[in-house]
């Protein structure tokens, strides 16, 4: 199986990055604990999320969550500059009523498979206003400097969703070869408790077993097993997180055997599922 690499820490509810690459970047897919937005600034940049292809232009805005399988393709020729946010799951989930909930703009990515937000005159917008205030904040010490920069990205992340449900903006179809594999990307992520083989999941979503073998590959970056395998991975660590116990994670995240699921869980994350439950305690 490939290991995709986790990549970045996050020890607070949010945090900002400012980072200007001139020289050769080269990433694998890998992924992250946390959600993650970019707001890219400049370069030549395609970026790889889940499968789905996206050439961005200045100001266009990622969503990442965490747990998905990412990865830019750039061209080191040019500056690539962007600001990143990391952020906490569990964060934007305290800012949730019956009139708003600020991770709305994460869900509409994921429901209509669009990674990207592009704005447009998105230098003009309030938004970009909140976010110079929003770096400023962040690399600024000054009275209630914490408080502070959680007041000034609430009224982001506010304005972003805003944003996000006006005819300002433009969610970005994704670039795919064959929008099938979309399709079968969803499958495999609500069938993840289920037994899956390539012959079902081909049947299921009248591929061949051939074609969704090798446009699979091409298409994402890795093979089906190891993509599956990887989910259940990311779930089963995310339940340990939960307090769940090991026994209920292993069947809870798709795997028949304790062992099989030990060992995986092992070569993966470099440590076993009781040490991640242990460090929940």
């Amino acid at each position: 199986m490939d290991n995709y690499e986790k990549r970045g820490y996050l020890n607070s509810d949010f945090k900002l990055f400012h980072l200007l690459d001139t020289k050769r970047q080269d990433f694998e897919y890998h992924y992250h604990d946390f959600d993650k937005i970019i707001i890219f600034i400049q370069g030549n940049v395609t970026y790889r999320i889940e499968g789905c292809s996206y050439k961005l232009e200045p100001y266009d805005i990622l969503f990442v969550s965490h747990n998905d399988i990412h990865k830019p393709d750039i061209d080191s020729s040019v500056p690539y500059e962007r600001i990143i946010v990391y952020l906490s799951p569990g964060f934007l989930q305290t800012y949730q009523a019956e009139d708003y909930d600020l991770s709305d703009c994460f869900k509409k990515s994921k429901t209509l498979h669009s990674h990207v937000l592009r704005l447009h005159s998105m230098e003009k917008s309030s938004l970009y206003h909140t976010l110079t205030d929003l770096e400023y904040a962040s690399t600024h010490d000054g009275y209630a400097k914490d408080l502070y920069c959680q007041v000034v990205f609430i009224k982001f992340m506010i304005q972003l969703n805003q944003a996000s449900f006006t005819n300002l903006v433009t969610y970005l179809p994704p670039v795919t070869g064959d929008k099938r594999i979309l399709t079968v990307m969803d499958y495999i992520n609500t069938h993840l408790l289920d037994d899956m083989s390539v012959d079902s999941i081909a049947e299921d979503c009248y591929i061949s077993r051939y074609h969704l073998m090798h446009v699979f590959k091409e298409e994402t970056g890795y093979t089906l097993f190891d993509y599956v395998t990887e989910k259940r991975l990311l779930l089963a660590r995310d339940l340990l997180k939960k307090g769940t116990s090991i026994t209920e994670v292993c069947f809870q995240s798709g795997f028949k055997n304790y062992s099989t699921f030990s060992r995986a869980y092992k070569k993966q994350f470099h440590v076993s599922p009781s040490v991640t439950l242990k460090s929940m305690s």
